[in-house]
C-alpha cells in the first residue's frame, strides 16, 4: 500500500484544524506555512474535503476552513477516501470487483485481508485521536513492534 502525497497532506491539514477547533476559521495560507504543504495545492486538496463534507470553508476577512464535524467522528479513513477514493485498490480496482482462475486464485482472498487489515487501522483512528497526541493501543502496538521500522 502506497500512501499518496495528496492523503498525507489531507490528513496532515486536518490535524491542523483538528488542533485548532473552537478557534475559529483558519486560513488555507497558514495551514501550508505550519505544515509545508505547497499552496496550491493544498487549495485543491481543501475542495475535496469540502465536498465531502470534512471542512467547511467562510470567505472574506475572518475566513477560512474548520472542520465540519467533530473531530472523533473523523477518521484518518474518512480523510484519506475523501481526496485518494478507496484506501486499498488493485491495478485500481476494488479488490471485492477482481476474479481469479487457476493457481492465481488464493490472490483475492490475500487482498481483501490486506484491505481489512489497514481499513481497522485508518478507521481505528480519529482526528481527535492525533490531535490528543494519543494514539489506539492496538496502533500503538504495532508500531512499538522493532519490525515494524524496518524495511525489508
Amino acid at each position: 500500500m502506497r500512501i499518496s502525497a495528496r492523503a498525507d497532506y489531507a490528513v496532515r491539514a486536518v490535524l491542523e484544524l483538528a488542533v485548532r477547533q473552537g478557534i475559529g476559521p483558519v486560513k488555507a495560507e497558514e495551514i501550508a506555512a505550519v505544515q509545508g504543504i505547497p499552496h496550491k495545492f493544498l487549495e485543491g486538496i481543501l475542495g475535496d474535503l469540502r465536498r465531502a463534507g470534512i471542512v467547511d470553508s467562510r470567505r472574506g476577512g475572518g475566513g477560512g476552513y474548520r472542520l465540519a464535524r467533530d473531530a472523533a467522528g473523523l477518521t484518518v479513513a474518512d480523510v484519506i477516501r475523501a481526496v485518494d477514493g478507496p484506501i486499498v485498490s488493485v491495478r485500481g480496482e476494488r479488490p471485492t470487483g477482481l476474479a481469479y482462475t487457476g493457481t492465481a486464485q488464493p490472490l483475492l482472498p490475500l487482498w481483501i485481508a490486506l484491505r481489512a487489515n489497514v481499513r481497522r487501522i485508518l478507521e481505528g483512528v480519529t482526528l481527535a485521536d492525533l490531535a490528543g497526541g494519543a494514539l489506539p493501543e492496538p496502533v500503538r502496538a504495532l508500531a512499538a513492534e522493532p519490525e515494524a521500522w524496518e524495511n525489508p
